[in-house]
């Protein structure tokens, strides 16, 4: 008896406070020519412990809750403590009766540029900035447990989203690139900024159908998925129409391009000669996808 309630009591206890994010951190240092230095496996497991072990909300994940992403890391250039590099960032969220995931957000970060010393803590405190490497590492943790809230729940991301909207704030003080609205149009700022913007809430109601009205009953209903999911990308003209050529829009389709073409090219048919056109206005360069979808 003593045995099994130690045993639930380990059970509740890992139920109860298992973080938010299961991530996978990969250092590619191929390009500094020193990529066998001990430095980059260090930083590696660091900020695989960084990611996966920090308590970033008060929501209690299950083990199986937990967020897949990847942050991939290329180092371009090293001199002392000085990184050069860029990340690309990806997350995904299970589809219900499937074993499918479906990706949620896939960008590429070229303005990643930190400080480190080997074994230096990683730690994020929210209310100052403390370095470049901890402060975009938390910013897209809170991007991507807002996405993922917001294709459960409409509208479920905003807080999230506020929370990396702090950190670009306190990040403003510093001379490292993406904070600042003057750092392009495909910046940390930017991105955050839209997700954000009253111009774009259409975004938040895309990802709820998109995935609840739509992915989600894949396994049951495949022809009113596929008629929910094209009804609801009709809302991305609404968002082209307000700003053509809007970064979020293409941040929606670096991520789900692939998955939108793959879901069109088979299986029952619905009616989608208005998709398709949408598609091609909202999203041209991805015209060699759009041309996969059958009429």
């Amino acid at each position: 008896m003593k045995n099994l309630l130690f045993l639930l009591l380990i059970s509740f206890t890992i139920t109860s406070y298992a973080q938010e994010l299961n991530a996978v951190v990969v250092i590619n240092a191929e390009q500094t020519g020193k990529s066998d230095l001990q430095v980059f496996r260090t930083l590696e497991r660091q900020v695989t412990e960084f990611i996966n072990n920090t308590v970033w909300t008060d929501k209690n994940y299950k083990q199986q809750e937990r967020i897949d992403c990847s942050f991939n890391i290329i180092v371009s250039q090293l001199d002392a403590d000085r990184f050069q590099a860029s990340v690309q960032v990806q997350s995904s969220r299970p589809v219900f009766g499937s074993n499918y995931d479906s990706p949620l957000f896939n960008f590429n970060d070229r303005q990643f540029n930190f400080t480190y010393v080997e074994f230096q803590p990683l730690a994020y405190d929210r209310r100052t900035f403390s370095n470049n490497l901890v402060s975009t590492l938390a910013f897209y943790a809170y991007t991507i447990i807002g996405l993922d809230a917001s294709s459960f729940v409409q509208g479920g991301g905003e807080t999230y989203f506020e929370e990396a909207k702090q950190i670009v704030s306190n990040a403003q003080q510093s001379d490292s690139p993406g904070w600042k609205p003057v750092d392009g149009p495909q910046s940390r700022f930017r991105l955050n900024d839209d997700l954000l913007s009253p111009n774009f809430r259409d975004f938040s109601k895309v990802m709820y159908e998109y995935h609840r009205k739509g992915m989600d009953i894949m396994s049951t209903n495949q022809e009113d998925a596929k008629s929910q999911i094209a009804e609801t990308l009709q809302l991305m003209r609404g968002m082209y129409n307000t700003r053509p050529n809007n970064f979020l829009s293409r941040v929606f389709f670096d991520a789900k391009a692939e998955e939108i073409a793959s879901i069109y090219a088979g299986g029952p048919q619905v009616k989608i000669t208005e998709l398709v056109e949408v598609l091609n206005r909202v999203a041209p360069t991805k015209a060699t996808l759009w041309r996969q979808i059958k009429f």
